[in-house]
């Protein structure tokens, strides 16, 4: 039987990925595109600018595309996945009337206030680029996570014309609601132009992209945590009870019909501390990684092995991007002396994140009355593998990662295999295109360690320092007014 190949595509905050998989999940190329700086101006605003979406989708596509040596009339379909919690809003002619709201935009935590008459339509980022492919209005109702006026129980729109006037969001301004895995629309001229995806080909839905990533990583109800290393961590477990109100995670549709994901909370601007530790230890880093035909990660996380267990006592809070409803909150490092370098800091932010992803992991199970048997790691994080081994030792469960750890583009391609018959259910789907890659024990020293580091220290930082936190904020706000 000749091959046929999946587009999958997963946006995201920091940069765009379009991977070309055939439907026994193998990765057959693919090509990453990175955003460019979010703009953040005033005191809460956080966008995309210009249309850098979609522009670079269509660089992404264009360049994966001199890397695939098959036949285009071999694609069955395009998965199409983006971020979640982000606004846009578009003009008739399907242009941006004003850059997408990231995420970190505290307008998100608002419902939409219409204020611009030339916006004709609002919706989320996999809404935009639909219509932008398709020119469907059209969107998974599976991304509406936050201030939308859409009905928990149906995820459609609240009928009660009281309760869904009272999100100020006009129904004529909203897309019409698909089920994940199920077909939008197919690729019209404009797109296949620009992104040389052909004519025609069905663009299916997906659901928010850590559902996405959930279904990409294999999850199933057995006890396995997926940790998700992104701009935003966190970790994840799937079910199918819709409980609306827990208090250690939240609940979001699955990336198919009648799944859900269990959430628990997460790190803001995770992986983009990471990068930041790497940039403020400067040049040196990044020439001796050159000489050692290394990327500057990949010579960190060397350099971090020789650093003990626990960096001895240097701790690293990871609140690099304050909550909304928390803005006092700050990153911190604390615990240095003088024996303390740049491998400290790099392993410290990991350990941090390890830390802190337990505790919240933890919490999760708890509540579900699930018990942890193992984690699965993915994003580009999951390719250290000292990373990989701290979260063994700090979780005590083995870490593995999947031969594809861009959970999120496996994801998508399983989103469209379902909704083009190819699979018969999700489990077969996972079973047919899902590969374990490899597996992390922990060792029982370091887990003894790691766990009264956390119990005793570090799981009680952030309380011992809120108020002094607080203070400070207190202090530069009232000297800004």
């Amino acid at each position: 039987m000749k091959e046929k190949y999946i587009i999958a595509i997963d946006g995201g905050t920091q940069s765009t990925k379009v991977s070309m998989f055939n439907t026994v999940g193998e990765d057959i190329c693919s090509h990453t595109v990175k955003l460019r700086p979010m703009h953040l101006y005033g005191d809460s605003r956080a966008e995309h600018p210009d249309d850098d979406l979609w522009d670079s989708l269509k660089e992404a596509c264009q360049e994966m595309f001199k890397k695939f040596n098959g036949d285009k009339k071999d694609i069955i379909g395009v998965g199409l996945g983006s971020i979640r919690c982000c606004r846009a809003l578009i003009k008739e002619d399907g242009n941006l009337a004003s850059p997408v709201q990231s995420w970190m935009d505290l307008r998100l935590s608002r419902p939409y206030e219409h204020e611009d008459d030339s916006v004709k339509y609002v919706t989320t980022t996999t809404g935009y680029l639909t219509n932008r492919m398709t020119g469907e209005t059209k969107d998974t109702r599976c991304n509406y996570v936050g201030p939308w006026p859409i009905s928990w129980e149906t995820l459609d729109w609240i009928e009660d014309k009281e309760t869904f006037d009272s999100f100020t969001t006009p129904r004529e301004m909203l897309f019409d609601l698909v089920d994940p895995s199920t077909l939008l629309g197919k690729v019209n001229e404009f797109a296949s132009e620009a992104t040389g995806i052909p004519m025609g080909t069905p663009v299916v839905s997906t659901s928010n992209d850590k559902a996405v990533e959930g279904l990409g990583a294999g999850l199933v109800n057995d006890g396995t945590v997926l940790v998700s290393l992104g701009t935003y961590i966190t970790s994840m477990m799937v079910g199918d009870d819709s409980n609306a109100s827990p208090s250690n995670y939240w609940v979001n549709p699955g990336a198919t019909p009648g799944e859900y994901l269990y959430e628990s909370s997460g790190i803001r601007r995770g992986m983009a501390t990471v990068t930041w530790i790497k940039d403020l230890l400067g040049s040196d880093i990044v020439n001796e990684a050159e000489k050692n035909d290394m990327s500057p990660e990949a010579y960190l996380n060397v350099l971090g092995k020789d650093v003990p267990v626990g960096c001895d006592g240097l701790y690293t809070v990871l609140h690099w991007l304050a909550r909304p409803d928390h803005l006092h909150e700050r990153g911190m490092m604390i615990g240095f002396n003088g024996t303390h370098k740049g491998p400290h800091m790099f392993r410290s932010v990991m350990e941090g994140i390890a830390m802190t992803m337990k505790n919240s992991a933890q919490a999760m199970c708890d509540e579900l009355g699930i018990e942890l048997s193992n984690i699965v790691v993915s994003g580009g994080g999951s390719n250290g593998e000292l990373f990989m081994q701290i979260f063994a030792d700090v979780f005590g469960v083995p870490a593995h990662r999947n031969v594809v750890n861009g959970s999120a583009s496996m994801g998508a391609a399983i989103c469209t295999a379902l909704a083009l018959g190819v699979y018969k259910d999700r489990q077969e789907a996972i079973d047919n295109m899902v590969r374990r890659r490899d597996a992390f024990e922990p060792i029982e020293e370091n887990v003894s360690l790691y766990k009264e580091i956390n119990e005793k220290v570090y799981r009680h930082l952030a309380d011992h320092t809120d108020e002094l936190l607080k203070t400070s904020h207190d202090i530069f706000a009232n000297r800004s007014k």
